[in-house]
């Protein structure tokens, strides 16, 4: 049995055009921009505008925006992991161009935010490579992602947002806790974002 060849790597700017021309419908359910990532895996080089690197936490890179969707670059150091999260019910795709990652999904049996208590339960854990990018479950969106420490080397994660979102619920499935966080940009098409308090 022969196995399939990749598919040639493509530069970011390749990916975007592809990602302007779908209609609004492609970004309703998940399929067709999965499929699009699987075919269209980014090659490293044209990525290096938009990656930065913190020792202490993983950093969110802007690499274009619509009012349809984002596509961020999310650089992870060896070891380093998401919150458990939702996406505020908004569809996410995920390539990772650079290393190999899991991306852990939990179900929520029960949130009230204003009281900041969750429960939560693990359900199932994919791997999230350059030939294997995935859709997060509209139906079960909470996960995190972790660049395991084994793996030992540096990873980067393209995400594509539809609609763009600036906040979300961050989870704490041992503390059994919940709450709203802002989202931030590291950088936007390659220059720094300063911080805001």
């Amino acid at each position: 049995m022969s196995e399939q060849a990749a598919p040639p790597r493509v530069p970011i700017d390749e990916l975007v055009r592809k990602l302007r021309e779908f209609p609004t419908s492609a970004f309703d359910k998940t399929e067709e921009i999965r499929s699009l990532l699987a075919k269209m895996p980014v090659d490293e080089a044209s990525l290096a505008t938009y990656l930065t690197w913190d020792r202490q936490h993983y950093t969110r890179n802007l690499i274009d925006k619509t009012d349809l969707y984002e596509l961020v670059a999310i650089c992870w150091d060896v070891g380093q992991c998401s919150s458990v999260h939702n996406h505020r019910d908004q569809n996410c795709w995920m390539a990772a161009p650079i290393g190999n990652l899991l991306v852990e999904n939990f179900h929520v049996e029960f949130q009230d935010i204003e009281a900041g208590k969750c429960q939560l339960l693990a359900s199932n854990t994919v791997e999230l490579t350059a030939a294997n990018p995935c859709a997060v479950d509209p139906r079960e969106p909470v996960h995190r992602v972790v660049n395991p420490r084994a793996a030992n080397q540096r990873a980067v994660t393209l995400h594509v947002y539809s609609r763009p979102f600036d906040t979300c619920v961050v989870y704490s499935p041992e503390q059994g806790t919940c709450g709203d966080i802002r989202l931030h940009y590291n950088t936007a098409f390659g220059k720094p974002v300063p911080r805001t308090q």
